[in-house]
């Protein structure tokens, strides 16, 4: 009963698209309809504004780490784990956008720093040496997600990182399109501007 119903608050808050509410309370435009149509920050920064890009970044993060504390604080580690895949499932598939959510970048390291925030360090570090050497920001979180889970497992955080092995590969899953670009070399670069959807 627990863990089911971490599994619901931690969905429940995940789902919060604050890359779509940001962008509309500050006017712009609706998010979806730019770029690659995603709700998360990577794509918010395509709107052109950095400010709502870092906004939208921070509420997807804190909202996996606020899910998984509170878990842990009330009904110990095995809830907070439960908590962070519903975190996770609500971000990717969010009841209130017909189930078409974000990619998960921004809650992975959200929930990282929740369960294991040394994890959170491997993966930023990683992410930003790959993101400098490439520009491509959906190849720095592929590498990034797959090196961290080996990095927690060995450092014994084993049953964490199990659930971040399938976090990282649904995050790869849910990357599809963006690895079929960066394989034909059409991946958007970091930095630049994309029109608007037909």
């Amino acid at each position: 009963m627990t863990f089911a119903l971490s599994l619901v608050v931690g969905y429940l808050l995940g789902s919060i698209p604050f890359g779509l509410i940001l962008t509309r309370i500050a006017g712009g435009p609706d998010v979806r309809t730019i770029g690659s149509g995603n709700i998360g920050a990577t794509n918010v920064l395509r709107t052109g504004s950095k400010g709502l890009a870092v906004a939208t970044l921070l509420g997807d993060a804190l909202k996996g780490t606020v899910a998984v504390l509170a878990a842990g604080l009330y009904a110990g580690h095995d809830a907070a784990l439960a908590a962070g895949l519903g975190a996770f499932l609500g971000h990717l598939f969010p009841v209130w956008l017909k189930f078409k959510g974000g990619k998960g970048v921004a809650i992975y390291i959200g929930l990282l720093l929740g369960l294991f925030w040394p994890g959170a360090l491997v993966f930023c570090f990683i992410w930003v040496v790959v993101a400098a050497a490439s520009r491509y920001s959906s190849l720095a979180a592929l590498v990034a997600s797959a090196l961290t889970p080996l990095a927690m497992w060995f450092s014994g955080a084993q049953s964490t990182a199990l659930l971040f092995l399938l976090l990282t590969t649904l995050l790869w899953i849910m990357h599809r399109a963006n690895i079929a670009r960066l394989l034909n070399g059409s991946e958007g670069k970091i930095g630049a501007r994309v029109t608007t959807q037909s």
